[in-house]
């Protein structure tokens, strides 16, 4: 890491923790920045040191001005519009970096012998680095459309068109209404709750199924 970034390090996160106070709002912001839950969860603890480029990435998904970061803040600090965007979950831009901060460079470098030119780089190991660069490029793409589907899943068992407790109350009128025999009483109250039963392991299937994508090509 460059000695830049330590020095401003506990600044960032400080100023990530004051972001993401709100019960929630990491894991809304780890998927706007299409990161693991978990692993910003280390970010914050101070157990996974983070770059700049991760941070420029913070403010320009959230909307906070440029370099804010950097500087400490309070909580009436934080811009309407940038606690809108986390509360809501909605990313004002898209990050592809990384988090993996930048390692300082080495004092000591070899140098060519005798003053020699360094050889030339192959021309297969360039080609070799292209197409890593390209199926990454490719992985990254079909992975983030995936995760917009899943995300789409999500809001729409969280806000569906019909609440569940308006449903299982007009069924409950209607057992209540009706002269049934037990059996199917109990029959229609069975699915009532089996139906809130699946629709809670759903949405943990598909939460578990988000951070598992999200960390997937990130080295998380």
């Amino acid at each position: 890491m460059e000695d830049s970034d330590e020095l401003l390090l506990p600044v960032w996160r400080a100023n990530l923790v004051l972001l993401t106070r709100e019960v929630g709002a990491a894991t809304r912001l780890a998927r706007m920045m299409t990161f693991s839950a978990s692993y910003l969860k280390l970010m914050l603890s101070g157990q996974r040191e983070f770059s700049e480029e991760f941070v420029r990435g913070v403010e320009a998904v959230t909307g906070l001005p440029n370099r804010w970061m950097n500087v400490p803040h309070t909580e009436h600090d934080i811009p309407p519009n940038a606690r809108e965007a986390i509360d809501n979950e909605q990313p004002l831009a898209r990050f592809r970096g990384t988090a993996h901060p930048v390692r300082k460079k080495t004092v000591l470098r070899p140098e060519p012998i005798f003053g020699q030119p360094a050889p030339a780089r192959r021309v297969e190991d360039e080609t070799l680095d292209a197409e890593a660069h390209r199926r990454h490029a490719y992985f990254r793409k079909v992975r983030d459309l995936a995760l917009q589907d899943v995300r789409r899943f999500e809001r729409h068992l969280s806000h569906a068109p019909v609440e569940l407790s308006s449903m299982r109350a007009k069924v409950e009128e209607v057992i209540a209404a009706a002269d049934l025999y037990d059996p199917i009483q109990a029959d229609l109250a069975g699915r009532l709750e089996q139906i809130e039963k699946h629709r809670e392991l759903l949405l943990r299937h598909v939460e578990r199924l988000q951070a598992l994508l999200g960390q997937l090509g990130d080295g998380d």
